[in-house]
């Protein structure tokens, strides 16, 4: 029997991984990266600076926007850094706001396949759920969560 070129793909076309410079989320850039070499796929990183900081410090808000700035360009730097070494193209977007709205405006923005995050490693989002369960709660993409 004589097989064809099978048009298409068996894996997600776009992946959106998450980043806020914790070494889970480090990790699962890494993941996600290279996921994206193998299926090659789209990867998009996100990085979204929570406002709560700046709401409850207002006289810091300034300060608190600077330093978020600084871990915006420095994790845009690493990552794209880290994506040449393994050979292939991101988009890097930063983002301002509730991380869980962000993710889920910019996944349906950029129309990914899946979302790649890190395990929160705070003990208070075994209570409360972190972002990662509540984006596996939407049911909306497949979410990986890496360690």
């Amino acid at each position: 029997m004589a097989h064809g070129f099978e048009i298409g793909r068996d894996g997600p076309s776009r992946i959106l991984a998450c980043v806020d410079g914790s070494p889970t989320s480090m990790r699962a850039a890494a993941w996600a990266a290279g996921m994206a070499r193998r299926q090659r796929s789209q990867l998009v990183v996100t990085f979204v600076a929570a406002d709560t900081a700046a709401a409850l410090a207002p006289q810091y808000a300034v300060d608190v926007q600077q330093a978020l700035d600084q871990l915006s360009e420095q994790l845009r730097a690493e990552v794209t850094a880290s994506a040449a070494q393994f050979g292939i193209a991101i988009e890097f977007i930063a983002a301002h706001g509730d991380p869980y709205g962000e993710i889920c405006r910019l996944a349906h923005r950029n129309r990914v396949d899946a979302v790649v995050v890190g395990a929160s490693a705070q003990a208070g989002h075994r209570l409360v759920g972190s972002l990662a369960v509540r984006l596996v709660r939407a049911g909306k993409w497949p979410v990986t969560v890496v360690p």
